[in-house]
């Protein structure tokens, strides 16, 4: 009798078909996927990463945008005592909360469609993608991420650098910024936020392109970074990986990102001072007038030499470094705690 009900509760539940949109079944298989895991594990990284190497990002920004010598920023140790000493310990984390804003899902969606296209380029009967398709998968999780996220990236430039004396001023963006003759610093000036940054680059710089200039050096830049990256961590993944073990230490997955991303830096580093250079062109605190990509590189080689393109190099590899790893390391660990493949 017990065994007659089962069978026909199956049948009704095959009658019905697959649960609903509004039921609650269908919303949790949905949110408790893999893919929703995914995202959310790179969220957290992405966060927590950006985070802890704030003050590193903001330097590398300010060492980048400044123009050519005499440049008020240099060296690490001394960039950082004067961010302390003109802006406190708040000036270290200028512009962090649009780049955690930005960088959450900004890193959410890389990871997740980095495993949605790692997925899609699988050949069938392999568990693992060869080199030239993992790069794919990677320079396509770049792009997407960047789509998603390149207004709150531009935002965020802005923000690094308005509180900054980046030492290309032209006289009329010191009479705009109040500074008299004599005085550069002029009165203190109350800084927008995000949406005041967003309002005034709207209204004064081209409206909603203005919020989408220097995606070109972006997407050239971000897709073969993102490649790169992941490419050069999941080899160094499985060469730390001990015989009979399922993955690295928690302290070699560290390393194994940090190695990964000052790999992929290096090799795609002056094509991330250009997309600094085209997001800041046009400010009044910097003077900045490029009319392109091309332009901006010729402008940067003429005036500063290829040096130009590596400025911020050494605060970048600091940077870079820790975050890379610690974005890793706190991707796999939140996919473990989730239970996510």
């Amino acid at each position: 009798m017990g065994t007659a009900t089962v069978a026909v509760a199956q049948q009704a539940a095959a009658h019905r078909g697959p649960p609903g949109l509004f039921s609650v079944a269908y919303w949790k298989a949905r949110l408790t996927s893999d893919g929703v895991k995914q995202f959310v594990a790179g969220g957290i990284a992405g966060g927590v990463s950006r985070t802890v190497v704030s003050p590193l990002e903001r330097m590398k920004i300010l060492f980048q945008v400044q123009g050519p010598e005499p440049a008020q920023y240099r060296g690490v140790w001394s960039t950082l005592a004067k961010i302390w000493h003109e802006e406190g310990l708040l000036g270290y984390m200028r512009g962090n909360g649009t780049n955690v804003i930005r960088i959450v899902p900004y890193s959410a969606v890389q990871f997740a469609s980095y495993e949605q296209f790692k997925q899609l380029l699988m050949e069938q009967g392999k568990d693992q993608l060869d080199t030239p398709r993992r790069l794919m998968a990677g320079a396509c999780a770049g792009i997407t991420s960047v789509a998603f996220t390149y207004p709150l990236d531009i935002v965020r430039t802005r923000l690094s650098v308005q509180s900054a004396e980046i030492g290309v001023y032209t006289s009329a963006a010191m009479g705009a910024m109040g500074a008299g003759e004599g005085n550069v610093h002029g009165p203190p000036r109350k800084l927008p936020g995000i949406w005041g940054t967003i309002r005034v680059m709207y209204r004064e710089e081209g409206g909603l392109r203005a919020l989408y200039r220097g995606l070109g050096p972006t997407m050239t830049g971000v897709a073969p970074y993102v490649a790169l990256n992941f490419q050069a961590y999941e080899v160094l993944r499985a060469y730390f990986t001990q015989p009979g073990e399922s993955s690295p230490t928690s302290f070699n997955k560290l390393i194994c990102g940090a190695l990964a991303g000052s790999i992929a830096q290096t090799i795609t580093y002056p094509l991330d001072v250009l997309r600094r250079r085209m997001q800041v062109t046009g400010m009044k605190e910097v003077g900045y007038k490029y009319r392109n990509t091309w332009h901006a590189i010729q402008q940067v080689i003429a005036k500063e030499g290829i040096r130009g393109l590596y400025k911020g190099m050494i605060p970048n590899y600091l940077k870079v470094a820790p975050a890379i790893g610690v974005s890793f390391w706190t991707y796999e660990l939140c996919k473990e705690i989730f239970g996510s493949k």
